[in-house]
């Protein structure tokens, strides 16, 4: 099994220099490891300080800081070097202490070469997954930023004011809003940014998309033979989420008799597998999402209103599109610069017809059809603007049907956009005409006139 082409650094930390030198001429047998040597605990420490290693074999009976404690000082400096004890007097209380401090491993001396190969390689391989792990775990977090989620209007500054109390509570939350407007999008960013579950899986499952027959089994699990073509053991979504998060999209759509079992697990933390006995104890958040009145589904014996007031302890109302116009122009420039970049085109902008288009345009298919919008014109766009001829026929048809009352012209629609930015400038620099001119790249006396015209508050 190969640890790749890359070279490794490994610090030999030994007080015996004959063990040190043996260790250093079958280690070098691998042409990619570089080797280190140091014969105490002090010396390891100060090489660390200047450049961590990848592994670092670590002997305990040593005279200073004796290999327990450089572990315990290694750990707390950098706590993913791998470090493997070593020891001629082995014992099991200092192996459990050494696994407790957070070594990898403990071989004892004299060790066969080939069990010393095969531990050094599993740890090198092990640490670079984790490596990877992290690192594919800080391009979540930065995926799902809240700053990606695009929205200057008030009633999504009132979503993010929302979002900052919850992430770090353990609270069910029900996000409610039409298709499309980014349910799973905010669940995933409540997820990701919690310091306590970030770690632990996320777990998406679409309540709409499985039969009432399926979807027990597919939260829950199943044991073998409990129907017909459970030909094994099935573990089901809550058990996978174990730590995380469980988000249950649709969860309107979900049948009274799982309704029901999704409650006993809000209320108790635990379950059955379907056709099993064993009760399973789970440590799961669950965020819901909606597109349904469940109010109205309560009203209707639709909808249990014990499980609707477990899942809506903090509700988040997701709002549509038509009633965030201010937002279209940024959610279009963000997507129109995704897919240019992505079709390799330079598309420099929207041309005012188009704009006024997007702005005049109901959107029912919310945020998402706008994205699909973008996409399509970025693909069909001749030149390096978006024009009114590359957007969809309905809403192109907009135009035709001249839905926009006289007043709402796209100078009318732009004025709008200009007085909320400004007041939004001014807000975040106290009214400062000079830090506001510099925020927004344009001249005192512009911002001046401008404030003063929109009766906006400022100080010189």
């Amino acid at each position: 099994m190969s640890t790749g082409e890359r070279s490794y650094n490994i610090l030999v930390v030994d007080d015996d220099k004959n063990i040190c030198k043996i260790i250093e001429i079958n280690l070098k047998k691998n042409k990619s490891y570089d080797v280190n040597l140091v014969t105490n605990g002090e010396a390891c420490l100060k090489l660390i300080g200047e450049q961590i290693p990848d592994l670092v074999l670590l002997d305990i009976q040593m005279p200073g800081i004796d290999g327990i404690e450089t572990l315990k000082r290694i750990k707390e400096y950098e706590p993913r070097i791998p470090v493997v004890m070593m020891s001629a007097h082995a014992t099991v209380e200092k192996a459990v202490k050494s696994m407790r401090l957070g070594a990898y491993d403990f071989i004892t001396k004299p060790f066969a070469t080939d069990r010393l190969m095969v531990t050094v390689q599993n740890a090198l391989m092990t640490s670079s997954l984790k490596l990877e792990l992290d690192e594919l775990k800080s391009e979540l977090k930065n995926k799902y930023e809240f700053k990606n989620i695009i929205g200057q209007s008030g009633v999504m500054q009132e979503v993010f004011k929302a979002l900052e109390k919850v992430i770090n509570s353990n609270v069910t939350v029900l996000i409610q809003g039409e298709s499309g407007t980014g349910k799973e999008l905010i669940a995933r960013a409540i997820h990701f940014h919690s310091n306590s579950r970030s770690h632990k899986p996320f777990v998406a499952v679409n309540c709409s998309a499985l039969p009432e027959s399926l979807l027990e089994s597919e939260l829950f699990g199943h044991e073998k033979g409990s129907f017909t073509g459970a030909a094994g053991r099935r573990i089901g979504k809550f058990e996978q989420a174990d730590g995380g998060t469980v988000f249950l999209d649709e969860v309107g759509l979900m049948s009274p008799m799982t309704q029901s079992k999704l409650l006993r697990v809000l209320q108790e933390r635990e379950f059955e597998r379907v056709g099993g006995n064993e009760l399973i104890k789970v440590d799961v958040r669950v965020i819901s999402a909606t597109n349904k009145d469940l109010e109205e589904a309560m009203k209707k014996n639709e909808f249990r209103e014990d499980l609707y007031y477990r899942l809506s302890v903090f509700p988040i109302k997701l709002p549509p599109l038509r009633d965030r116009r201010e937002d279209i122009p940024l959610l279009s420039a963000f997507f129109l610069e995704k897919y240019s970049r992505q079709e390799n085109k330079t598309i420099e902008g929207i041309s005012p017809d188009a704009l006024e288009l997007l702005l005049a345009y109901n959107w029912p298919g919310n945020v998402r059809e706008l994205e699909n919008a973008i996409e399509r014109a970025v693909v069909l766009a001749a030149d390096n603007e978006i024009h009114s001829k590359d957007l969809p026929a309905a809403v192109r048809s907009i135009g035709e049907k001249k839905m926009f009352e006289s007043d709402n012209t796209l100078s009318s629609w732009i004025e709008k956009l200009e007085e909320e930015a400004l007041r939004q400038a001014l807000l975040e620099c106290e009214g400062n005409i000079s830090k506001t001119a510099k925020k927004l790249g344009i001249g005192r006396a512009t911002i001046y006139r401008k404030a003063k015209k929109y009766g906006l508050p400022m100080v010189k």
